[in-house]
């Protein structure tokens, strides 16, 4: 059986870092992750991620990520039954994190988690309306290519 995963995405709020009863740390998180495909004309679906970190992941992922910064985590996925307030069976499903990386310079995440101006947010996105060929250059002589 294979139990793996790797999600990259942003944290929604500053991960919230906690010590059981016998002084382990567990950190928990949600990551914001986009759909890699959308169809035409419709805004991008996000799908959110509750994470938990354990032990030295845990304090890593709390000391040196905040809300905004983009993570990366690999590990497992578990499904974590429960019964909510009014007696009713649930589940929940929680990526247990292995590793956290860093994605992004310490200027970038330090620029995600500032928010960004009001004339940056409401800019176009440049288009490119032509494929033309004119733009590319033929390279004279391919015979010192190693390929």
């Amino acid at each position: 059986m294979l139990n793996s995963v790797v999600m990259m995405g942003r944290l929604t709020a500053d991960p919230e870092l906690r010590t059981t009863p016998n002084g382990v740390s567990v950190c928990s998180f949600t990551i914001a992750v986009d759909r890699p495909h959308q169809r035409s004309g419709a805004e991008r679906v996000t799908d959110f991620f509750d994470c938990v970190a354990w032990r030295s992941n845990a304090e890593f992922v709390s000391r040196y990520f905040h809300k905004g910064n983009l993570i990366c985590v690999q590990g497992y996925m578990t499904v974590r039954p429960y019964q909510d307030k009014n007696g009713n069976n649930r589940r929940a499903y929680e990526i247990v994190v292995d590793a956290a990386h860093f994605v992004e310079s310490k200027r970038d995440a330090a620029a995600s988690a500032a928010p960004a101006p009001a004339a940056q947010n409401n800019a176009p996105a440049a288009a490119y309306s032509s494929g033309d060929a004119g733009d590319f250059v033929e390279i004279p002589g391919d015979d010192d290519l190693p390929f």
